[in-house]
């Protein structure tokens, strides 16, 4: 039995939750619209698109996910909108900048995503040929690297964007908080990957399999 299912969340209830949430940051985008707020608006906008994408599959590729792996996307993109909103009063503006945890819980979620991405393909390469053999313990090393890597570039273009932002007098999409930030950025994208890695790895079968279809179905044979 799923964890959704433990709590009471039924694919009815996890559909209704995805929804509401979808439309919790369309209004998240609009607040951003409304204040002239580029950073909340775009962030907002992308996350939006990103939970958009699982149902733009299913119906132009017939690419079907989980309604729990749905509901795991819509939560870490709602997350991170929802922490880039202005909070009236609020001394350091956002949750990101108040809340000391905000932004550890959104890196280990957005990482648990990209770890789940990458064993799903790589599953889906070794189910698809018999050239690709993948042992349980390097997909787990693959797994923690990549997520790993996959982390040191986010933090670069984080980098870059705050420099860029700086030249031309304007607010920053995303935003650094310093080299302490950073490491601990990495430690919890590290930790995402791994929780994936001990745990998640049953939950993405089903994308690894659609994944292995999509491929060619059957395994190459010699």
């Amino acid at each position: 039995m799923s964890v959704a299912r433990r709590v009471g969340l039924t694919p009815e209830r996890q559909v209704t939750l995805v929804h509401a949430l979808q439309a919790v940051m369309f209004g998240i985008l609009s607040v951003g619209v409304w204040l002239g707020n580029g950073g909340v608006a775009i962030n907002a906008g992308v996350g939006l698109l990103v939970t958009m994408l699982p149902a733009f599959l299913e119906r132009n590729y017939k690419f079907t996910m989980s309604v729990g792996l749905v509901l795991w996307i819509t939560v870490a993109m709602f997350l991170h909108a929802l922490g880039t909103l202005p909070i009236p009063g609020a001394d350091l503006a956002t949750l990101y900048g108040s809340t000391w945890w905000w932004d550890h819980m959104t890196h280990a979620l957005s990482s648990s995503l990209v770890a789940g991405v990458a064993y799903a393909v790589a599953r889906a390469l070794e189910e698809h040929t018999e050239a690709i053999v993948l042992p349980s313990r390097f997909l787990f090393v693959y797994l923690l690297v990549f997520v790993m890597a996959f982390g040191v570039v986010w933090e670069l273009i984080e980098f870059y964007i705050s420099v860029v932002a700086q030249l031309l007098g304007s607010g920053s999409i995303l935003t650094q908080y310093g080299l302490d930030d950073t490491v601990l950025d990495l430690t919890y994208n590290t930790l995402g990957g791994f929780l994936v890695a001990l745990f998640g790895t049953a939950h993405l079968t089903g994308v690894a399999d659609e994944l292995a279809s999509r491929l060619g179905g059957q395994p190459d044979e010699e």
